[in-house]
């Protein structure tokens, strides 16, 4: 499986390096959205800049989770790493909008293949009694990355220039391909299979469509207006539909298939699943809107309203770390119930939000938040391969982080929906007719400190008021995947890490 002769810390590092590159890249780039239509234009076309990259990733993910099965880590690993910094580099040389959401999804293709492979390698060349410790360090770098992203891209394009928010994964990302190419050599031997194209090429599909009709619906771009009943988004959920469809069809009769759906016949892995998606819904929510809370309600710069992320890094990072360590003394079930509470309670507390409210609250909240969702970045990846031996185990992780993926995607979409109608509403309460009007402009205009300075107190007040009070009550909404993770997490089975955990055979294909 793995020559004992590698040096295991190059291995981690290297390995530590290519997760956050790839975990990091869509919340840097959204901190710099403005600049870069500032300066290439393209406003009409900005939503490919981050769909182009989610779509791939998340329909990478379980593809090259499986070939990584059929074939062995490191290959994968190493172009996946070699596909993103190519999609780097080209990105910070694009001169449209276009040409950045194509090089984006080649950084997408490169993404898609290192976290979940990165998670299945770390179960390959460590001991099951180590797993929990080495989990859970990977499962911080996760957590960080969602905090740190933000707050570096503001900072990187405000004091540097944004094309370097792709620039610096090129140093990064040479040095963990360098790391891994002299330290990691794998000893498993793979025999050639039958690679499921059908299934690859439909999952693909199905996923675009049903991106591109959330991301689309109710939006109006480039002077069109693409409403939910259009013909345009109800093309894109029919094709979704239908992909999808002949996705399953295919599955069932591919003789090695890209998900396996047998996994899910495993109560563990299945409801391990599950409990990602939620989490990844609701979590999504905050890293997204307490930035913009603090920025438009509280004031200050992009960059600095990153800064009030720390508390929720610092919170899933020792949720993460102690997670992982508390696997090998009780079970992982055990271990998801505390951390479902303590989410909870995070995502209620933060419905509390308004404009009164002090920043030390608002820390506690959000420390609070970090650390119940800190456990499910280590635990949950520990808990889904429980069962499967090592032709399995990218599969099984692909499948957990494309859940996660799906959840966040469909959870900033939905919730961005909600959000929104809630802010017109309450500008339509405050100023009634005047707020649809051109003398107020786009109400988010409050969210730069030059805007804030030129807005009349009274008139910034009730705008500030709307921005709270429409976050607060998506937080409230949030708390339904909150609580459906819940419910996910008491399904679990009472197992646990074990030394030797008992490892099943692959699931017969379906004839």
């Amino acid at each position: 499986m793995y020559s004992k002769d590698s040096n295991l810390k190059l291995i981690v590092a290297g390995l530590l390096l290519g997760i956050l590159m790839a975990a990091m890249d869509n919340t840097i780039v959204a901190a710099a959205l403005g600049t870069i239509v500032g300066e290439l234009g393209g406003l009409d076309k900005i939503v490919w800049v981050t769909s182009a990259y989610m779509v791939m990733v998340m329909a990478g993910t379980p593809v090259f989770g499986k070939l990584s099965d059929m074939y062995g880590r490191k290959r994968f690993f190493m172009l996946g790493l070699l596909l993103f910094l190519i999609g780097s580099a080209l990105c910070g040389t694009a001169g449209s909008i276009t040409q950045l959401s194509i090089y984006r999804a080649i950084q997408g293709v490169g993404g898609g293949a290192l976290m979940p492979i990165a998670f299945t390698i770390i179960f390959d060349i460590f001991p099951p009694e180590k797993r929990g410790k080495m989990t859970g360090l990977f499962g911080a770098v996760f957590g960080i990355s969602s905090v740190l992203g933000p707050l570096l891209g503001a900072y990187i394009t405000e004091y540097v220039g944004w094309r370097w928010i792709f620039y610096i994964n090129l140093p990064l990302g040479v040095i963990a391909f360098i790391m891994l190419a002299l330290a990691y050599k794998e000893s498993v031997t793979h025999s050639k299979q039958r690679i499921d194209w059908g299934g690859a090429f439909t999952l693909v599909g199905a996923i675009i469509c049903l991106m591109f009709a959330l991301e689309l619906g109710g939006q109006r771009i480039g002077g069109r207006q693409y409403a939910w009943d259009s013909p345009a988004i109800l093309g894109l959920f029919a094709g979704f539909a239908v992909l999808l469809i002949a996705f399953l069809f295919i599955e069932r009769h591919a003789a090695e298939p890209v998900i396996t759906f047998g996994m899910f016949r495993k109560r563990l892995f299945a409801t391990s699943a599950l409990a990602a998606f939620f989490y990844g819904s609701a979590f999504i929510v905050a890293t997204v809107y307490i930035p913009i809370f603090v920025q438009g309600v509280f004031g200050g710069s992009a960059t600095n309203s990153g800064l009030i992320l720390m508390p929720m890094m610092i919170g899933s990072v020792v949720g993460a770390q102690l997670g992982g360590q508390l696997t090998s003394r009780i079970s992982f079930r055990s271990i998801m119930l505390l951390s479902a509470v303590c989410f909870i309670a995070g995502v209620a507390l933060l419905g509390t939000l308004s404009p009164d409210i002090s920043r030390l609250l608002v820390n506690i909240y959000m420390a609070l938040t970090g650390f119940g969702v800190g456990f499910s970045f280590s635990v949950l990846n520990m808990s889904s391969v429980h069962h499967f031996d090592v032709r399995q185990r990218g599969a099984a992780t692909s499948t957990n982080t494309f859940m996660r993926s799906l959840g966040m995607t469909l959870g900033i979409t939905i919730f961005g929906i909600i959000q929104r109608n809630l802010f017109t509403d309450r500008l339509s309460s405050a100023f009634g007719n005047a707020a649809q009007s051109s003398a107020f402009g786009d109400p988010r205009a409050a969210l730069t400190p030059e805007a804030r300075a030129q807005i009349p107190a009274p008139v910034l007040e009730k705008i500030s008021a709307a921005l709270s009070s429409s976050i607060a009550h998506s937080f409230l909404w949030a708390l339904v995947p909150a609580a459906l993770g819940f419910i996910a997490v008491l399904l679990m089975p009472k197992d646990r890490l074990l030394a030797r955990p008992k490892i099943s055979a692959p699931e017969p294909a379906k004839e």
